[in-house]
This record gives C-alpha cells, structure tokens and sequence, in this order.
C-alpha cells in the first residue's frame, strides 16, 4: 500500500475557552461575591502576566471591570493592556440581564453601555453573548444588529428544531444573526477538564464525544471551560501543552485555548443555510428556562416597572424636551441603576433575601433619581404657573384629554379653565379637612406652640392670617398651601405678650394687623388654640395637553354641568346606579359574587370577570409546583359592594370580596395545611368618560405562606393564542409549551405592557405572568406567588436543582399587595383595535405640579413638544445626545407602517443605528413643516436624530 493510500486518523479539535459565569449577586449578596471576585481576577491577572499563553473570557459583561477596579483602581493599566492584547474578552453587555423583566429600551441601554465601558477598557467582545439568561426575547436579533455584532451565543431556550451548533435566529422584523448554540453542557460544556492532570485525555474525549454530533463537518469545537464563581487551573496552558504533545499526534483530541472573541473570529456571519428559529427562544426542550423568576417576589417586578416609567417616559424624554439646564448626570446614574437590578438575579427574585432587598433599594433609587428631574424641569415651568394653578404633563406622544385628580382651593362646584379659554368640567372626588386642631394649652405654653411654626408653615402649609383674643384666650391661625402674606412669628409673639400684660388685642388678616380694643381679663389660664385651613377639594377632571407637551389650568368655583349648558361637557359621560356602569362605550355590570360582565358597543361581551383563584404552591422562586392534594379556593364568604364614584367623568364600586386563604402549604403530606387565613380581596372597578376599558385595582394583605393568587379573565371567543407585548414586540403563544429536557413546559409567560387573546386585552402595569386556561377560554394573571425557598432539591415540576435549597422567608411577601389592571374587550384583530394607545394611556398618566409663580401671574400657553403618530407605532425613548434629540420608535405591528414625527422647528432628521450612528447622509426630503413621515417595516426598532 502507498502513502497515498494510507488514511490517516482524523483529530477533533477543542476550542478552550477559559472564563467564569459571574452572577454578580445571587445566593450571596453583592458585596459578598465581590469580595470572591477580587480574588479572582487578582489570580487570573497575575497568571497572565506570568503566561503569554493564558486567555480568559469575563463573561460577556463588563460591570465585572467596573466592580473590580473600584477596589482595585491601580490594576487599570494592567487589565486594559490584556483586553487590548486581546488576550482578555469583556463585554459587550454591561450586565448579563434578564431579557423579559426589563423594557427594550433597558437592553439598549445595557448593551450601549456595555460597549462603551468596553471600548474604554480597550475593545469589546463583538459576540451578543447570553449564556445564561431564562430563554431570549423576539427582538434580540435586532437589537444586536442594530448595534453592529453580527453573532450571538445562547444556550436556555433553544428549540428542539435546532440539531447543529449555529442556527439563524430571527426577529419578528426578519433580521437574521448567526447564533452559536452552546450545546451539550452549556457554558460549562468543558468544565473539569483540568481538574485531574491524569485525565485530560479521558476527559477531553469524552468532552469531543459530546460536541461532535453538533458539528458533524469535523470544524472546531467550542467548549467552555468554566463555570459559577470559578477560576481556570493556576497551570492550564501548561496542561494542555502537555496534552497536545502526547496525545494530538497520535489521534487524540487537540486542544486550542483561545478567547470567545478569537473563537467567533473563525467562523463565518452568514446565515445561509442554516437552520431558521423565528423570535423567542423559551422552549424546556434542551435546558430549564426556570419561568417561575416571572412571579417570584412580583413587588420587586412593580418596583422596577414604576422605575422605568420615571425615567424612560417622565424624566428623560421631557428634560430633553423642556430642560433648559443639564440633567444628564442624574439620568446617567438613574440607568446605571437601572441597568444593575436587571441582571438575571437581580430583578428575578431568585437569590437570597438580602440580595432582594439590595436589588429593592437600586430600584428605589432609580425611580427617585427620575422623579426627581421630573420634578426639576417641571419646577422650572412651573415658576412661570401662578401657584393657585396647575401645571399638566404629557409624558406620551401624542395628544390626550385624560382624567386627572387635582387638589384645589375652594368648596363645591368649580371647573378648570386654561390660558385659551377651554374649559374642563369637574367631578368633585374629597373634600380635605377645614379643622387641623383645637387644643386647649396653659399660657405658659404657648411659646412651645408657636415653636411649630417654621417660618410660615404650619402643620405643612403656609400661615395665611392669624390673630389673638386676650378676652376669649384664644389664639387663631388660619393656613393654606401656598400664602403671599408677609409673616413674622415676633408679631404673633409680641400680641400674645400684651394680651398676658392686658393690652389690647392684636392680629393680622394677610393684608395687615391690629384688631378692636377689649379688656384682656385672666389672660394666664389656659388658652385655645385654632388652625383652620382654607377650604380645599380633590376633584377630577378630562383635561387636553398636547403631544409629550404642557398646559397650566386653573380651578373657577361656581360650575356644574348641567347648570352651564353652553360649555360642553365630557364626551361619553359615566352613569353608576344599581350595580352598572356606563358611558355608551362600555356597559359594567357587577354579579352578586364579586365579578363583573362587560359589553362593548359593538356587541363585545364577557362575564365573570375578575374572579380570584388562590391554589398552592409547594414550589421555589424558579419554579412553580402545584401539591398533589391542592384546595382551590374561588368562591368568596361573603361579598360586600359599595359605589365610590357616581359620574360624570369616572364611575366606580368597590367590591369587597373575604376568603378563607388556607395558612400555608404542607410539604410532608403534599398538599396545604388545614388552617385558614381570613383574607379580604378588594377590587375598585372604575370606568372614565371616553375611554374604552374598565380600570381594575385589586388589593389584599396577603398572611398566607405558599400559594399562588390568580386574576381570572374569561373571554369573550375561544382563543388559539395569546399575544403579549414587550421588548419591542408583541409575541405570539399558543396553549402549550415545548418540553424535553426534565422541567414541566408550563405555558405561563411574560408580558409588559398588555396580553391580548380572544378578544380582550388586559393592559398591564408591569411584568406579569399570564397563562390561557380551560383550552382558551380564560386568562389567568398572577397576582402573587409567595415562596420560602430560593430552590429545592425535590421539586415535582423538575428533575435537577436550580440552586442552593436556602430559606427565603422574604420570599413569602407578606403584607399588602395593590395590583391595577385595564381590561380592553375589542372586535376584530387585535392590532387594529387601538390596544397600544390604550396601553400608553393605562401606563402613562398625566403628571400634575402645583404652579409656585405669585397668583396675578397669568396662565402661560400649551406648549407641544414631540409627536409621534402611526398606526402600531410605540415610543420607546426620546433624549439630548450631542446638540440633537434623539428618538427611538418601534412599529409593533404585522403590518408595515408609516411613522411620522412632529417637532415645532425641526429642520432634519437623519436615520440612526441601535447606538445612534448615523446609517444615511443628508437630510431627508420630506421634513416639511415642522414634520417628517418615514416608513417602517413590521415590528422595525427605528432611531432617528432631530435637529431643530
């Protein structure tokens, strides 16, 4: 035989990749594992700097950097000479998040983030690495396009379908990404490798043996070596060379370390004939995707939601828009904040009970940052607002008459009017208290009364007028929110010291002092003292602001609508009697159990809704288990209605429903434990001249351990599928979910903004759980999922543990839980049926701040700012970046649409990328009056700058 005809033996090659998966708090709180972290890189740096041949991958997110170096400030040249060297991957992510627990504009923000701070370090790992996030959303493919990597690497929530290791995975938009599936071990696919140096051979093969079926063309494999927490071999490199030279000669299988970075360099970015995935990955079918983080600690997930809100649609978009000042630092820190609690074990809910009062705190944090310059850029329009009026802003797009609550001075009818002459008719809602106080103190104590005064406030509002009668002892303020009286408490002190020495009285009534002459009598008894405040109500009125824009109103006693037929009153006014509400868009009306029947004006109808199941939960906070001998309770004790708003401009009841909540779940008789928990559920069913859906609030005060609480929605026709919204899309389920790999394929998922199936739409106002039931008829939301572990080893729903088994009695989240909804009946598709406006009203209520200008100031004009108009078109974000306003929209919708933006002044509007790179030059030529119309593809993530 010839040596060409001697075949010889094919040798598999291993791709090492040296890293560690960082959660940066988990288990144990942040500070705790940072301190593992210190140690950590301080070993892996050490090693390579002793080791040109040593790489290391820092698990695709650098906040790992930022932690370190914080204690470390005087190992940057150091690390950023590695990252440079390209011997050391960071980023491109700044945090490795939770893809379903955070908004799109949040995983912009994070990536954007992540590849600055990279970039900063010395380059970014050009790879949308993910390896262990709780499955993927629909639009990551996008985004990472949209901001230039052209890979991704994923390992929970692949498909079935998917049998090699690179698959096209697919946008609902149709962007495609080359995307390397970590098959067979995940990323720890390589772990162990090096941990007995006798075995390397046996482990190596063993570990080819595994990936090969994935990459049956006989190319590199990849194989990660690594895991939680963990460091490589102090002598790996060494090892391997050891390795190769025995062993790759012969046959055996060669070993290769590289970065991610250097991997992914090798392979191609197209997507030509590869497997197609469309959208979401959140199939059990390869990997436990843990869905029970979407209703473990549901608080946490209503923090974060309300935190978002403030910054993303109240304090960003108008300081860009109003702000004649810098807000910038502040915002950058509320994202930082932001960002942080999304990680995938933050804001999930499943670590310890000190992690979550940590992530609990960042998120606080970042809601108060946004309110705060909300509140900064509104009190600078507001000093031009007279300070008996209120200043209104629009955080949404597009124009809105919206009901909002005022406090305003005076008593009985009033309606508000505006520096145009619109008028707004007025629901009155409370009257606030007139009495603060009536005590009866010694004389010699009245200097410790007059201490409470702080200047002009008193009892939290500003002393309008006072006055002392020496013959009735008696010393009278009279105060108000906002007084222009000049005040000083030596006056007050003076009179009170001639009334005891028996002068004459003395006082003074806001416009000047003194009194009429009388004879002090026994002034060194006791002595009265009386704060009365100005005559004050809430009421509610449907008020116009135009598009992200403002207006100042104020209140004018003396109106009713019915009195005053000239001015219009609201459209689709509510009626409320005898258990119905109506406004000739919507008729609601109670059942004598608690739910409630809706019918539209088309002939939409539903029954029973609101109806709340409490089951048990024998579970952990990745997943929920139902007992074997579970108790559903349904059906309340008793029921209690009561009408708190009888219309105009909102109508509503409160039904009090009380249970018998079973105290907790048993685990060594699997089931619940025969104790009860009295437990009373109200629900506020409220329905608003001219809107569409009916606003539900639902509150309890959960002392029950163990269960799981559930919002019953019947529908109004048989649904196939749901439809919720979030991260830019809106996602298409069915009834099942795909299984396989030893987790029970729970069709529970996530949804942000809404979910719609069978003809309703339940808008939601943050990250929620949902679930189709009884073969499409219901949706079920999950109110509340309380558990006391953060995992179990024996979990009926899944064959392995996800964790640590630790208690997290926090995890239970005893005490009050409020939780509002919107519940949109609609005819037809629910894409045309105006549920993304709906949603927008729903999440983004106007924001009221008092005027503080003297009251003769007059009423300064509406002003708009940006408007965003197209069918299916949702705002995502609006800032100042380099002189410019930039925006961000999505077309959520399957059909193609036409976005168009109206700025007063704009002059171009130059298409961006994700990171707001201009994509093309010039300036298009349809900017024409201030307003400029571009179209869009389905479900496309488009970026614009605007310059005015």
């Amino acid at each position: 035989m010839s040596d060409m005809d001697v075949t010889q033996p094919h040798t598999d090659e291993l791709v090492i990749v040296p890293h560690t998966h960082w959660d940066r708090e988990w288990y144990l709180p942040f500070q705790q594992f940072r301190l593992q972290l210190i140690g950590l890189l301080d070993e892996v740096l050490e090693r390579m700097d002793d080791d040109p041949r040593q790489r290391f991958t820092l698990d695709g997110q650098a906040v790992a950097v930022d932690d370190y170096l914080e204690v470390r400030p005087e190992q940057r040249e150091r690390l950023t000479a590695l990252v440079k060297a390209g011997r050391l991957a960071v980023g491109p992510w700044q945090i490795l998040l939770d893809e379903f627990l955070c908004s799109g504009e949040n995983i912009v923000r994070n990536l954007e983030t992540g590849l600055r701070r990279s970039q900063e370090m010395g380059g970014a790992l050009p790879v949308g690495y993910l390896p262990d996030m709780f499955g993927h959303c629909a639009q990551l493919p996008q985004i990472l396009r949209g901001a230039g990597l052209e890979h991704a690497c994923v390992w929970r929530g692949v498909p079935a379908a998917v049998d090699s290791h690179a698959f096209a995975w697919t946008a609902p938009d149709g962007t495609a990404i080359r995307t390397e599936y970590l098959a067979a071990g995940g990323y720890g696919s390589a772990a162990g490798l090096f941990d007995d140096p006798e075995k390397v051979a046996e482990r190596a093969r063993a570990v080819a043996a595994k990936l090969r079926p994935w990459r049956p063309d006989g190319s590199p494999m990849l194989a990660m070596y690594g895991s939680d927490h963990t460091a490589p071999a102090a002598d790996l490199a060494d090892l391997l060379e050891r390795h190769n030279s025995r062993h790759a000669a012969r046959g055996g299988v060669r070993l290769r370390l590289a970065t991610m970075a250097e991997y992914f360099a090798a392979q191609p970015t197209d997507v030509a004939g590869l497997r197609t995935v469309h959208g979401e990955l959140r199939s059990h079918a390869r990997a436990n995707i843990l869905p029970g983080v979407l209703s473990a600690r549901a608080p946490l997930k209503q923090a974060m939601a309300r935190a978002e809100r403030a910054v993303e649609r109240y304090a960003e978009p108008l300081a860009a828009l109003w702000f004649d000042g810098s807000a910038q630092r502040f915002l950058e820190l509320a994202w930082q904040r932001l960002i942080e609690v999304s990680c995938h074990d933050s804001v999930t809910g499943c670590g310890c009970d000190e992690t979550a009062q940590q992530v609990a705190a960042r998120i606080a944090e970042a809601e108060q940052l946004g309110l705060a310059v909300r509140d900064m850029v509104g009190g600078q329009l507001a000093s031009h607002v007279p300070h008996d009026a209120h200043l209104l802003l629009n955080p949404t797009p597009a124009p809105r008459t919206e009901l909002v609550e005022l406090d305003v001075a005076g008593e009985g009818p009033v309606h508000l009017v505006a520096a145009d002459g619109s008028v707004f008719p007025a629901q009155p809602v409370a009257t606030a208290p007139r009495l603060l106080a009536d005590d009866t103190v010694p004389a010699r104590r009245l200097p410790v009364v007059l201490a409470r005064v702080h200047g002009s406030e008193l009892y939290g509002q500003e002393i309008t007028g006072w006055r002392v009668d020496p013959a009735r002892r008696l010393l009278h303020f009279t105060v108000a929110r906002k007084s222009e009286l000049p005040f000083d408490i030596a006056e007050v002190e003076a009179a009170l010291a001639a009334a005891r020495s028996g002068a004459e009285e003395g006082g003074g009534h806001g416009d000047g002092h003194g009194g009429e002459g009388q004879a002090a009598g026994d002034t060194e008894g006791d002595w009265r003292v009386v704060i009365e405040a100005e005559p004050r109500q809430r009421v509610a009125a449907l008020v116009s602001v135009p598009a992200l824009g403002r207006t100042a109103v104020r209140a004018v006693p003396g109106f009713r609508p019915s009195d005053a037929p000239a001015t219009p009153g609201p459209a689709h006014p509510v009626t409320a009697a005898d258990g119905v509400l109506a406004n000739g868009l919507l008729t609601v009306e109670l059942a004598e159990d608690g739910t409630f029947a809706v019918r539209t004006a088309e002939g939409v109808e539903l029954a029973g809704a609101g109806r709340v199941v409490d089951g048990g939960d024998l579970g952990d906070t990745y997943n929920y288990a139902p007992p074997a001998h579970d108790v559903l309770v349904d059906r309340p004790q008793e029921v209690t209605v009561r009408r708190v708003a009888e219309g105009p401009l909102t109508g509503a009841y409160e039904v009090e429903r009380r249970y018998a909540w079973l105290v907790a779940g048993d685990f060594a008789g699997d089931g619940r434990l025969v104790g009860s928990e009295p437990t009373t559920v109200t629900t506020r069913v409220e329905l608003r001249a001219g809107e569409r859906f009916v606003r539900l609030a639902v509150r309890f005060d959960n002392r029950s351990d163990d269960h799981r609480v559930r919002l019953h929605i019947p529908l109004p026709r048989r649904a196939e599928a749901s439809y919720g919204e979030g991260q830019f899309a809106v996602v298409e389920r069915g009834l099942t979910a795909e299984g396989g790999f030893g987790e029970e394929p729970l069709p529970t998922f996530p949804a942000s903004a809404f979910v719609a199936a069978g003809g309703a739409a339940v808008l939601l106002e943050h990250a929620t759980e949902y679930e189709l039931v009884g073969g499409g008829t219901e949706l079920a939301l999950t109110l509340l999922r309380p558990t006391g572990r953060m995992s179990r080893n024996r979990h009926v729903w899944r064959d392995e543990p996800a964790g640590g088994e630790f208690a997290t009695p926090q995890a239970q989240c005893r005490g009050l839980r409020t939780v509002t909804f919107g519940l949109l009946p609609y005819p037809g598709e629910w894409h045309r049926s105006g549920v993304h406006s709906a949603a927008e009203s729903f999440r983004h209520p106007l924001a009221a701040l008092h005027g503080t200008a003297p009251a003769a100031t007059p009423l300064p004009d509406a002003a708009e700012g940006l408007s965003v108009a197209g069918e299916g078109v949702v705002l995502s974000s609006v800032r100042q970046r380099e002189g410019q306003l930039e925006v961000r929209v999505v077309a959520q919708s399957p059909h193609p649409a036409a976005v168009r933006l109206a700025l007063p002044g704009l002059r171009a509007a130059v298409r961006c990328d994700l990171l707001g790179r201009p994509v093309e030059q010039g300036e298009p030529s349809a900017v024409s009056g201030g307003a400029v119309t571009v179209p869009l593809r389905p479900w496309e993530i488009a970026t614009f700058r605007l310059r005015r």
